[in-house]
């Protein structure tokens, strides 16, 4: 075929699989934190494939186990004994801070999330679930029905009943003018008396930092406040770990640390980072919730051979490296000097996040209106000056998302900081 590859895709391929730019990109090619399209065009990247290229583009030690593993066995399914799995899953169980945990791998952070909700719901025997404004979730049936973002739910039909809960935005709201511990406090009156109107809920699934919500964040311990009410209704919380986890946002392993006075979730779902790219996703629970099926169940692809070796050599070399560390350190550095770029443009209406995850949400000048024009603007400029960017939001995808890998330098975290700059003036 001759025509250029975007006139394939879109004769294939969904109308509504979006795509990145007015002249959509091929990525052909990456290594460290950079990657390079068809044309031969360098790119720093900033968004690491929505935040799943974690540790770096071609990492050796990623590659070298995965061709290894390739040339040994590329698939068996759960079927079988797992040597990889077992190993990988002994490793998260470790990190996950849940008492007497197991693991079920699948091959992504949809596929986890509705697991976690089969898990939940089957436990309680119940098909209510408590949500977060502004959330996401996944693009399942059941993953769309809780997202509490409407610009990713395309459908009102689901297999459960959700209520929404305030809490997950600090800086917009009913309860943004309020101190933390007011902010806190208000939206746990909010919960209490959502319960009051309610009987036997199956849990609260709730992304410690919102990530398609434009990398939104409550006040830290707001779900450790939450959970002490979950536990008086024995309602289970589900922590949504696949874009917050593995030390990204620096100052803890897994976000829900942050809200860490009540001790861990009773489920935690993960994927995206895990893999560098490869296709993993997880759930973690406490025996008795992991256990309660009482019907079979295997995965043909979740913890395939070949990705668990990926996701080993990946953990393994975040752990050596002390990447959460560097995202501590070097993100810091980048978030500061993104809030001095901001300062000094109307435009900007707040530099927000932790670690390697920032969030710029922009606004009309002069009001609190979200701008995604502006955003799409910014996203084109910045890919012309060199810099891959995300987008995200509420309602409007007025935020530019930033989560690099975590092997960022401080000169790349000031390479990219400076394009960025550029490009939010030039709109």
């Amino acid at each position: 075929m001759t025509r250029p590859l975007y006139d394939r895709h879109r004769a294939v391929l969904p109308d509504w699989l979006a795509l990145y730019y007015r002249r959509p990109l091929e990525i052909t090619h990456g290594e460290g934190r950079h990657v390079w399209d068809a044309e031969g065009n360098k790119y720093l990247d900033f968004f690491g494939g929505i935040l799943t290229t974690m540790t770096a583009h071609a990492l050796p030690e990623v590659t070298k186990a995965v061709a290894e593993q390739a040339g040994r066995i590329i698939h068996s399914s759960t079927l079988y004994l797992n040597r990889q799995m077992v190993e990988l899953a002994e490793r998260i169980a470790q990190l996950s801070g849940i008492p007497d945990a197991r693991v079920f791998f699948t091959t992504s952070g949809t596929e986890a999330n509705d697991t976690a909700l089969l898990l939940a719901t089957a436990y309680r025997n119940s098909n209510q679930i408590l949500a977060m404004r502004n959330s996401y979730h996944g693009r399942s049936f059941s993953a769309v029905g809780i997202t509490g973002n409407h610009a990713w739910s395309p459908t009102s039909l689901s297999p459960l009943q959700t209520l929404y809960v305030h809490g997950g935005v600090r800086s917009r709201g009913p309860y943004a003018h309020l101190g933390d511990s007011q902010f806190i406090e208000a939206c746990v009156a909010d919960l209490e008396d959502l319960l009051g109107h309610t009987r036997n809920v199956a849990a609260l699934i709730a992304e410690p930092i919102q990530g398609v919500g434009g990398f939104t964040s409550p006040p830290d311990g707001l779900y450790a406040a939450f959970r002490e009410v979950l536990n008086r209704h024995g309602i289970l919380w589900i922590s949504d770990e696949v874009q917050t986890g593995w030390g990204r946002t620096g100052d803890h392993f897994w976000g829900w640390q942050a809200h860490a006075r009540s001790g861990p979730p009773d489920l935690l779902t993960f994927a995206k980072g895990i893999g560098n790219g490869m296709s993993i996703g997880g759930v973690v629970a406490r025996a008795e919730v992991m256990n309660c099926l009482d019907g079979n169940s295997i995965s043909t692809f979740g913890g395939s051979p070949v990705t668990m070796a990926a996701g080993l050599a990946n953990l393994g070399y975040l752990l050596e490296h002390d990447l959460q560390g560097n995202a501590r350190r070097v993100g810091g550095l980048l978030i500061e000097r993104l809030r001095a770029i901001g300062a000094q443009l109307p435009l900007v209406r707040e530099v927000r996040g932790r670690g390697l995850m920032a969030g710029i949400e922009l606004v009309e000048p002069g009001t609190d209106r979200a701008n995604p024009e502006a955003a799409a603007a910014v996203l084109e400029a910045a890919r012309e000056g060199g810099l891959l960017l995300g987008k995200g939001g509420g309602h409007d995808t007025s935020v530019l998302r930033i989560a690099p890998p975590l092997t960022l330098t401080v000169a790349e975290a000031e390479e990219g900081a400076a394009i960025l700059e550029r490009a939010l003036h030039s709109v």
